[in-house]
Parts: C-alpha cells; sequence; structure tokens
C-alpha cells in the first residue's frame, strides 16, 4: 500500500477514488492530520498510473469524463462490496520484485542515517577507543582483564544527558552499521510518512534511552548500536498494524518472525557478542508504546 497524493475536499477525493476504481485500481481514501485526504493505492504496480491520474485530475476536477467514469465505477463499488467479490490477484511489478521501499526516505531518518556513518567514521567503527569514549553512556577504563565504568553515571549526573542516546550512533562493524541501517531506512521512514512528523525523533529518543540505561545496568557501558531503537520501531509498528489499522502501519507476519527469531538467536548467544538487553528493553517499549497508542486512538474514534 502507497499514499500518491492528497485531495483538501473529501467529495472530490471520493470521487477520485471510485475513479481509479473503474480503472481497475483499488485504493483507499483516508482523512490525514492536516485535514486533507490522503490517496492510498492497494498494489504497487498502479502506483505511477494512479499518480498520472491525479495529476490529470488536480488540474481539472470538474471534467465530465472523471465524473461519469466516477459514478459508474461507484455503482460497481457497492456491488462489489455487497457481494464480497474476491480481489484481484496481486500482480509481481519486476522493479520491486526484490526490494520495495515502504515509504520514501524520511528527513529524521536521513539525519539519523547520516549521524551513524558519520561517528563509524569517526570513531572507525569502534576501533578508536579514544573517540568512542565520549560517546559512550559513560567514561570507562580498561585495566587488561575487564572492563568497568569509572562510577555510576558521573558525566549523565553533571548534566551530560546527550550520553544516555549517543550509544545508539555507535557500531563496531561494517555489517552492524549497514543491517541497522537497512532496518532504520523502512521502519523510520514508514513512521515519518504515515504518522505524525514529530513522532519519529521521540519514539526514538525515549526507547535509546531506555533500553541504553537498561543495556548499561546490566552489563556496563561497553556497547552501541542503533538494533535496541530499530527494535522498538518494530514493536511500534507491529502494534498499530495489528490494533490500529487506521495508523496505516502495517508489517509482513514474516517480518516479525525473522526479528524475534534474531532476537532469540542472539539471547541464547548462538550469534555472540550482541547487546540483548538493548533489544529486549527497546522492542517491549515499542510494543507498550504502539499498543496503548492504538487502544486510545481507536477508543477515541468511537466517541
Amino acid at each position: 500500500m502507497r499514499p500518491i497524493g492528497t485531495l483538501a475536499d473529501e467529495i472530490q477525493a471520493r470521487h477520485f477514488g471510485n475513479f481509479l476504481y473503474g480503472k481497475g485500481i483499488e485504493n483507499q481514501v483516508d482523512p490525514n492530520s492536516q485535514g486533507s485526504w490522503e490517496i492510498w493505492v492497494l498494489d504497487d504496480v498502479h502506483v505511477e498510473a494512479a499518480k498520472s491520474f491525479l495529476d490529470r485530475f488536480s488540474r481539472n476536477p470538474d471534467d465530465p469524463t472523471f465524473a461519469k467514469a466516477s459514478d459508474a465505477a461507484a455503482r460497481q463499488r457497492r456491488h462489489d462490496e455487497a457481494t464480497q467479490a474476491p480481489k484481484r490477484a496481486r500482480m509481481v511489478d519486476a522493479r520491486t520484485m526484490f526490494y520495495s521501499p515502504p515509504a520514501p526516505l524520511g528527513p529524521v531518518t536521513l539525519a539519523l542515517i547520516v549521524i551513524s556513518i558519520a561517528v563509524a567514521v569517526f570513531t572507525s567503527l569502534g576501533g578508536n577507543a579514544q573517540s568512542v569514549q565520549p560517546l559512550s553512556i559513560t567514561e570507562y577504563w580498561h585495566d587488561g582483564h575487564h572492563i568497568a565504568p569509572i562510577s555510576w553515571l558521573p558525566e549523565v549526573r553533571h548534566g551530560q544527558i546527550w550520553r544516555l542516546f549517543t550509544p545508539m550512533f555507535l557500531h563496531f562493524g561494517i555489517l552492524h552499521i549497514f543491517f541497522n541501517m537497512l532496518w532504520l531506512r523502512d521502519l523510520g521512514s514508514m513512521i515519518e510518512a504515515r504518522k505524525n512528523p514529530w513522532l519519529l525523533p521521540v519514539l526514538v529518543l525515549v526507547i535509546a534511552g531506555a533500553s541504553n540505561l537498561a543495556q548499561y545496568w546490566h552489563t556496563g557501558p561497553t556497547f552501541g548500536g542503533m538494533s535496541g531503537v530499530n527494535y522498538g520501531l518494530l514493536g511500534y509498528i507491529w502494534m498499530q498494524g495489528k490494533f490500529n489499522p487506521a495508523s496505516k502501519l502495517s508489517l509482513q507476519p514474516q517480518v516479525v518472525t525473522s526479528a524475534i527469531l534474531w532476537f532469540l538467536l542472539c539471547l541464547f548467544h548462538l550469534i555472540p557478542n550482541i547487546a540483548n538487553t538493548v533489544h529486549a528493553v527497546g522492542f517491549g517499549v515499542g510494543i507498550a508504546w504502539g499498543f496503548i497508542d492504538a487502544r486510545v486512538r481507536v477508543a477515541m474514534r468511537r466517541y
């Protein structure tokens, strides 16, 4: 499902939705937070054609061609819905059969990716201990046998609040940052495109702060990465898709299954040197937030 644009008037948006339906393009018309009406196309293969139709409709919504086709399609749509006609089989677009981003790259997501890459270069992917220390949750010392913090978060207690969040930008290998950025690109951009644009930075900060504190309490300060945030965003989207379909946030079941499988492999140390507490707490915060937010929004729409 992809958004192709908005129309300011509900009646025009409904007419255009019916027109698309008559062209064999299944769609959904919903209000957004700005008061406009958003047009969603269910099958990616029809996105470009639908955008072309929307461009023509926006320039001349009173064109009799649209009105006539819309009225006929509206009758057909009501008939199909009444008889529960089966949906047409999804066609495969060769351009996106391997990978199709769920949403355009959002500015907040882009900023997080750029900062992560810059930090990876600055710290030599965690190989430069001197540059890693200022971004860790707290400074620590190494006596040759073990690593320990100097004391309980003295920098944070003295005003360096950013240390609660900056470990998410630390990565310790090319595959570590590569896969984290792929997940962040999809999950973050989806939230930016389909929810309030300010929601993503708030989610990221809360998830990062909570999961970093938990990991520090459990194992100490030598950790980093965006995976805790990614698990939190995944949990949030999962709950929104299950309990608040109007959010337009959704995940394929296999995505959730693979994420949980990866978490279990790490938890039982089949994949070593992973900050499991970050994953668990991030996932839990995202699930709780997504579930509560979904329930509240669904309840508000009932009244």
